[in-house]
């Protein structure tokens, strides 16, 4: 997941996925290149929220697209619902092991200061399976059960301190607050020092020189930071186990012999996914509801809709653009001869909009009745782990919102990840009106 060093020149491939000419300067529209110059790895496009009609020309065009760059090599898109699961559940054809995220060709040498990690996610069976069964606990519905009065708690908590008919960050102040207590818990990680998880996932996905780090040697020493504080946990958990996740992957029979780097890879993937996905959930549930007021109005009226809701806006949101695949061999995929090697993206974000499956699929319908079909969470083997938590959490937020608030007015337009990974939000100032 790590991404190579910006550079300062203009008008250059900066990291993996980056068009090479359209780095600097206004943005074209999709329509007005060439159908091979469109890249839709660009982080501007997500930044920017300019990634709709890419994906829209690439679906009814080009489905499976071709791009090559400098830094990142081969790589293939996938844009329409049907190819994208079909090659999520076929493990066997295209692996996780090479890496999830768009990055260095196969073969090429990580750049200087970047760490070689390895994580559950980013394996194939038999290797994916026993260290994912280690953890898959703290998820189990007898544990989640056990936390929903947390969860609910917390969450009215943190309903209540906020203040009325006055701005603020709804980012900040609910979705990370949130998601990093919940974070916190599951790690048993320091309660008072639980701003250091969200830290450390911002750092793992972030493209340096983009305002959170600087280098891919700053993002090094930062992770290493985080390495050293698990393992003292790792140490304490080997003599005083708990129910936590560090206390499980100590002491799971696959799991207890791990190498540092396999160790913080599967802390990066776990705090990542336990925190970047649910909380741009969350504040893509409040921007998406007051786009589309009326759903807003229908879930007011009948709050019975919030767990379909809560589908509708994991699909609307697409908290995880995409995720990557490997050819294992050479293939083909619609039409198209793929080359051992070359990496498939499966943008989420774009079968999650595919007409053929979603009716009128830019829209939120909160009555939707296939929103419990969306790839947010993937297929097959690697489906997401915490999906039952974060729709647990996404549930009893919006349960506490009804009934304490006759409105969130949401102020400006959200400040938006520079990412085409995790597909975020940075700031959505608000205010809120009590009944």
């Amino acid at each position: 997941m790590t991404q190579a060093s910006m550079t300062q020149a203009p008008h250059t491939a900066r990291v993996p996925g980056d068009a090479e000419s359209f780095v600097d300067g206004p943005l074209p529209s999709a329509y007005d290149i060439p159908l091979e110059a469109v890249n839709p790895a660009n982080p501007r496009l997500f930044a920017e929220n300019a990634w709709q009609e890419t994906f829209e020309r690439l679906r009814a065009e080009d489905p499976v697209h071709f791009n090559e760059t400098e830094l990142a090599g081969r790589f293939w898109s996938l844009t329409r619902y049907e190819d994208i699961k079909q090659v999520d559940v076929d493990w066997k054809n295209f692996s996780s092991a090479k890496g999830i995220a768009l990055g260095f060709p196969v073969d090429a040498p990580l750049p200087e200061g970047a760490l070689k990690v390895s994580m559950f996610i980013a394996q194939d069976p038999p290797v994916h399976d026993v260290q994912r069964k280690a953890v898959a606990g703290v998820v189990a519905p007898s544990n989640l059960a056990k936390m929903e009065s947390l969860i609910r708690s917390r969450t009215a908590a943190v309903l209540d301190s906020l203040p009325e008919n006055t701005p603020f960050d709804w980012v900040d102040t609910v979705s990370i607050e949130l998601t990093t207590m919940m974070l916190a818990t599951l790690f048993d990680f320091p309660f008072e020092q639980r701003r250091k998880l969200t830290r450390w996932s911002d750092v793992v996905t972030a493209v340096p020189g983009r305002g959170i780090i600087n280098s891919v040697e700053e993002r090094r020493d930062e992770l290493l930071q985080c390495l050293s504080a698990f393992t003292e946990l790792w140490e304490l958990r080997k003599r005083e186990p708990g129910d936590d996740l560090v206390s499980m992957l100590a002491h799971g029979e696959e799991t207890k012999d791990m190498q540092p780097m396999e160790f913080l890879g599967n802390l990066m993937l776990l705090i990542v996914g336990g925190n970047d996905t649910t909380r741009n959930t969350m504040t893509g549930s409040v921007y998406g509801l007051k786009k589309f007021p009326e759903q807003f109005a229908k879930l007011k009226a009948d709050p019975s809709l919030i767990p379909n809701m809560v589908a509708e806006i994991i699909r609307w949101q697409t908290p995880l653009s995409y995720m990557r695949r490997t050819a294992n061999a050479d293939c083909e995929l619609g039409g198209k001869q793929i080359r051992k090697n070359d990496q498939i993206l499966m943008w989420y974000v774009s079968g999650n909009r595919d007409p053929s499956m979603f009716e009128n699929p830019d829209a939120i319908d909160i009555t939707r009745p296939n929103a419990r079909s969306h790839l947010s969470f993937g297929f097959g083997l690697h489906r997401c782990m915490g999906n039952r938590l974060a729709e647990l959490q996404l549930r009893i937020l919006w349960e506490e919102i009804l009934a304490r608030f006759e409105d969130i007015e949401v102020l400006e337009e959200p400040e938006r990840t520079y990412s085409s990974f995790v597909k975020g939000y940075t700031r959505l100032p608000v205010r809120v009106r009590r009944r």
